[in-house]
């Protein structure tokens, strides 16, 4: 983990240090990668398009009785990256069907486009396989609760679990813990978060539920459990989300690793591999 910190502030932190690096960061072409071939080899791979933007499900070939709805990260700026195939794979290999939709990225989509995207795909997946997980890491964990949020005002039930790898919770960051988080974090800054999320909202309110979830409604949600580091930058969210579910009396269950980076179940560490194992039965609902 060390080792990863110290690779991260060299190559990562700088992309996204600065307001004026974050807005370099957002007018570069979007890349995401597609699922690779070790991935086709042993899973079935199928796309879609639903409101305009590609859908990805990776199926186990025996088919899957679960499903999970997976929101990948990127600060809203940067599409599938390899790491989060990675955990798809492993999700496959449980057992579990995984839905991974590429939903647009800012400046050219906002969070309204995403949520027209993920409620309709959402509706399908809960209609052909019912069990359904809503999941997703940083920028995607973000959009996971706040979609299961979103889902109170609707005739859709609720997923059963929330599974979310140090969700992006609050796109102000002005939790009064932020600064010292900063401090430790080797990849992330508030400064380009904070121009990033301006983007994704589109000129609309930062602090809707919809952009900032953590304060969105708890009473009625479905268990949610967070992963996340003492190192991240999103850690003072995770645990101000952890404090008012304990004053609601809402099931929000936040495991914290000391010494762990952002997204940490998605590095090649110790740590990391225990992560993505505890990522992986919480959504499968077993212990593999």
């Amino acid at each position: 983990m060390r080792a990863v910190a110290a690779y991260l502030r060299l190559t990562a932190k700088p992309r996204m240090a600065t307001a004026g690096a974050a807005r370099r960061r957002l007018a570069e072409p979007k890349r995401p990668a597609p699922p690779p071939a070790r991935l086709r080899r042993r899973h079935e791979v199928a796309a879609r398009r639903v409101e305009g933007f590609e859908v990805t499900t990776v199926a186990p070939r025996g088919g899957a009785s679960r499903a999970v709805l997976y929101l990948h990260g990127g600060a809203y700026v940067a599409g599938v990256a390899p790491q989060h195939w990675t955990l798809v794979g492993r999700l496959a290999d449980a057992g579990v069907r995984v839905v991974v939709p590429d939903y647009g990225l800012a400046p050219q989509c906002t969070y309204r486009d995403a949520y027209r995207l993920l409620t309709a795909v959402y509706g399908d997946l809960h209609r052909e396989v019912g069990d359904v997980v809503l999941a997703g890491d940083s920028a995607g964990g973000g959009l996971a609760l706040g979609l299961a949020q979103t889902l109170l005002d609707t005739d859709l039930p609720q997923p059963r679990l929330i599974a979310l790898v140090a969700p992006w919770l609050d796109l102000t960051l002005t939790d009064p813990g932020v600064p010292a988080a900063e401090a430790r974090d080797p990849w992330l800054s508030r400064a380009g978060l904070v121009e990033a999320g301006r983007a994704w909202a589109g000129g609309d309110d930062p602090t809707d539920m919809r952009l900032s979830p953590v304060n969105g409604p708890l009473a009625g949600l479905a268990p949610v459990h967070v992963w996340v580091g003492t190192r991240d930058l999103l850690l003072p969210d995770a645990l101000r989300l952890r404090n008012r579910a304990a004053a609601e009396d809402a099931h929000v269950e936040v495991t914290v690793v000391e010494g762990a980076v952002h997204v940490y179940p998605l590095t090649p560490t110790p740590e990391g591999r225990t992560g993505a194992r505890e990522v992986v039965a919480a959504i499968a609902g077993s212990d593999r």
